[in-house]
């Protein structure tokens, strides 16, 4: 039997349902509303976040029955991570896609689901709620910390001082 946790030992498609639910480390990245340049097809990100988001948490307020409400709420599958070029950098399924390892902040490693938030790899505290903006402006909230690779959510050593 492997010591190796499951994401280094399995493909997503190999993974339980319980597995896969757990690779999501509670950022909400994915619930933000991002914008396509026609021309080039550059997706940036924007501080909106989904009507469905409750942004203290970063979970979906009726997550079973999200596509009822938002109907371009995508469901990610282990087919689909690869379509989503989107996907955050420091995002888990893009991540074990990719055949990398999952962040040191991500609870999976660290075991608190409250280190994504206090690394700052969450959206928590920092979106407004996307019916709460005329379309027009969301080009006005086009961000740039949302799509940060993993190591840059990284605890800077501290020296300590005697």
């Amino acid at each position: 039997m492997s010591d190796l946790p499951f994401w280094k030992t399995k493909s997503l498609a190999e993974m339980s349902e319980g597995q896969w639910e757990s690779l999501c480390d509670g950022c909400a990245k994915c619930c933000l509303v991002k914008l396509e340049d026609e021309d080039t097809r550059e997706v940036v990100f924007t501080n909106l976040h989904c009507r469905l988001l409750n942004p203290a948490t970063c979970q979906c307020s009726n997550y079973a029955n999200r596509k009822k409400y938002v109907s371009d709420c995508i469901k990610l599958t282990p087919e689909s991570v690869g379509r989503y070029d989107w996907l955050p950098l420091s995002c888990a399924y893009r991540l074990v896609a990719e055949g990398k390892d999952l962040p040191e902040w991500h609870y999976l490693v660290c075991g608190d689901r409250d280190e994504v938030h206090r690394r700052g790899a969450s959206t928590q505290g920092r979106t407004v709620n996307e019916d709460d903006v005329n379309e027009d402006e969301a080009v006005d909230h086009i961000v740039d910390w949302a799509n940060r690779p993993p190591e840059a959510y990284r605890r800077k050593a501290r020296r300590r001082v005697r």
